[in-house]
């Protein structure tokens, strides 16, 4: 079906809590997912280990938002020995590339020296954030980007970040699972609202900082 995939109906999916997958990176087609059970990570319970806490305050990266975006995708769908296939095909490439275009998908990005060494991306819409996926090339460089993600989720009065389907790896941030009836009903209500992922930038170098990306979020929880 993924050659009848446009973004509007993208869009549309996860307005109502659907999203698209592939069956591996080498297969081009979609297919789409309803979960019964959902992966959400609560912004007002967002929990950051002790050790991350220290790592994010240090401000180790240059923490970059959107400057990446088709990047950001390589490193997530690239194999490594802890994943080694992804479901991020070509066609995925292409319609979340125009997503990015339109101004609906974002990529948090984290540099060291110069380099893209780690980052996430996600689509906004609404009060919503639909978390995809994550890489890591550095020790904790996608942790990073996803505690000054949650920082700017709160700081922009999102109501929900949607992780699609819990992990070891997530368990750590208080990720919980909840029944789809649930999710719904938390995702109608954040569809309630249009937040702007962009207001954020506005703020000040130090109040973008990782002590202030910690602070906001403790304060929240």
């Amino acid at each position: 079906m993924s050659n009848q995939i446009t973004t509007d109906d993208l869009l549309s999916f996860y307005r109502l809590g659907i999203f698209p997958m592939a069956e591996h990176r080498n297969d081009p087609d979609l297919f789409l997912v309803d979960p019964e059970l959902r992966g959400v990570l609560p912004l007002d319970r967002f929990h950051i280990p002790k050790k991350l806490k220290k790592v994010v305050r240090s401000d180790p990266f240059e923490i970059r938002v959107d400057t990446a975006f088709t990047r950001v995708l390589e490193g997530c769908a690239a194999s490594t020995h802890d994943r080694p296939s992804t479901w991020i095909n070509s066609t995925i490439f292409n319609l979340y590339g125009q997503l990015h275009r339109l101004g609906y998908a974002h990529s948090i990005e984290t540099w060291l020296d110069g380099e893209l060494v780690g980052g996430l991306y996600g689509v906004s819409v609404g009060g919503a954030f639909f978390g995809e996926s994550m890489f890591s090339r550095v020790s904790e460089a996608s942790k990073v980007a996803l505690v000054h993600l949650v920082a700017r989720l709160i700081y922009c009065d999102y109501k929900l970040l949607d992780a699609q389907f819990t992990n070891k790896h997530l368990e750590q941030f208080g990720i919980i699972e909840i029944p789809r009836r649930e999710f719904r009903r938390r995702l109608s209500h954040a569809m309630g609202f249009e937040a702007d992922f962009n207001a954020y930038d506005g703020l000040s170098s130090d109040e973008r900082s990782g002590a202030s990306a910690i602070q906001r979020i403790t304060q929240t929880s």
